[in-house]
């Protein structure tokens, strides 16, 4: 059978009901989002005008969230009797939904915004790593930014790209968002064991007295160095850190002081610390690239960029994490890769292998506070049930 064209019955839905001695009733007209449709075109098949249109979008900068269209998207449209166009209401997700409302007094249209509130349940989970870590957590039912986010927990000590070994295994304690005893989410990890060619590794989540949340170990030292191991997500190492390698364009011996990360264009580059930028620009064969100064020891470099994130400038702040800019094949390249360099006093290290250093531990004053509020979630791995366990095919490289 053909698709209903849900469109199609919008004219009928607007007529007048049959001839009736009473004023015609207020409607509510459905229109459900279909393959390049955009705000402007349904609101030409409603009869609504374009000057309506930009009346509204001009009136309130947040109304523009009407014009993020998506396939299969509603759009509610409630008319009062006399034909006028009371409210535009799209439910965005199982969470939140967009209003505009017309003020009677003044005609225009006031937008806002709903969320409705949901409830966290605790929730374990467990894994063995039989193929990667996504294949491991997908069959535990853990949704891949959960998975990410667990990556992300143990970034300083596993390189997710080239650690992982058949066997590997782990544990998580996560909230699971809830909303009418519906899954339509997850919250923070909790805690989360992650054992690694034999060692143990655990994070636990506490958020001190002034309101800052990280992670540590069990015992209370930081699980979080100054800098992460890797400044892109589960890129290839292509090349290491080899004071006697030949180049590949220049086809003669020059050390290749860094690492490089194969990887698509446009893939996103992290800042593996904080600092401030001390170089942005193109560098000679290095191409597009970033250097980040580290207090007074440290420096990073990132090398043949196809383009920098928003804000990149020479003396502005970056956060460990922040998205700097994306892989690209700028400079003497071959491909696209990002070329990293870690420098400590001047001098060229080898970031695989260099010990990092750590962040503080918790206070002694704050030590009791820590572990009674965490002490549970320890629990709660160790109970954490084999019947969870996930297992996929492994095929080492």
């Amino acid at each position: 059978t053909e698709p209903v064209n849900t469109l199609a019955t919008v004219p009928e839905l607007l007529e007048d009901t049959p001839e009736s001695n009473q004023a015609p009733l207020a409607r509510e007209v459905t229109v459900k989002v279909e393959q390049g449709d955009t705000l402007s075109a349904i609101f030409a098949r409603l009869d609504l005008g374009h000057s309506l249109l930009m009346s509204m979008l001009e009136q309130d900068k947040n109304t523009r969230q009407f014009t993020n269209l998506k396939l299969d998207q509603e759009l509610l449209f409630a008319f009062d009797a006399q034909g006028q166009l009371e409210r535009i209401s799209s439910k965005l997700s199982p969470l939140e939904s967009i209003e505009l409302n017309r003020n009677p007094d003044t005609g225009h249209y006031n937008f806002s915004k709903h969320t409705r509130e949901t409830t966290h349940v605790e929730t374990t989970a467990r894994g063995t790593i039989d193929s990667s870590l996504f294949g491991a957590t997908q069959a535990a039912g853990i949704p891949y930014n959960l998975a990410l986010n667990m990556a992300n927990v143990f970034a300083y000590d596993i390189d997710f790209a080239r650690d992982l070994r058949t066997g590997d295994s782990f544990e998580v304690v996560y909230e699971q968002k809830m909303l009418d005893d519906q899954i339509v989410g997850t919250g923070n990890i909790l805690a989360a064991r992650f054992t690694n060619k034999g060692k143990t590794l655990t994070a636990v989540r506490y958020v001190d007295k002034s309101g800052q949340p990280s992670y540590y170990n069990s015992d209370g030292t930081s699980s979080r160095r100054a800098f992460i191991r890797t400044p892109v997500d589960f890129a290839r190492i292509s090349s290491k850190f080899n004071p006697g390698r030949k180049h590949p364009v220049l086809n003669k011996i020059r050390a290749h002081r860094g690492v490089d990360y194969a990887a698509p264009t446009g893939t996103p580059i992290k800042a593996t610390g904080n600092g401030k930028i001390a170089f942005v620009g193109n560098k000679n064969g290095y191409g597009k690239t970033i250097i980040i100064q580290h207090g007074g020891k440290y420096r990073t470099l990132y090398a043949h960029m196809n383009g920098y994130a928003k804000g990149m400038r020479n003396g502005s702040t970056v956060s460990q994490g922040q998205v700097i800019g994306y892989v690209g094949k700028t400079g003497l390249a071959t491909g696209p890769h990002l070329h990293y360099e870690f420098h400590v006093n001047g001098t060229h290290i080898d970031p695989l292998s260099h010990k990092l250093p750590t962040a503080d531990p918790i206070p002694k004053s704050e030590m009791a506070r820590f572990k009674q509020a965490t002490q549970p979630y320890i629990a709660m791995l160790d109970q954490a049930k084999p019947t969870l366990l996930a297992k996929a095919e492994f095929s080492e490289e």
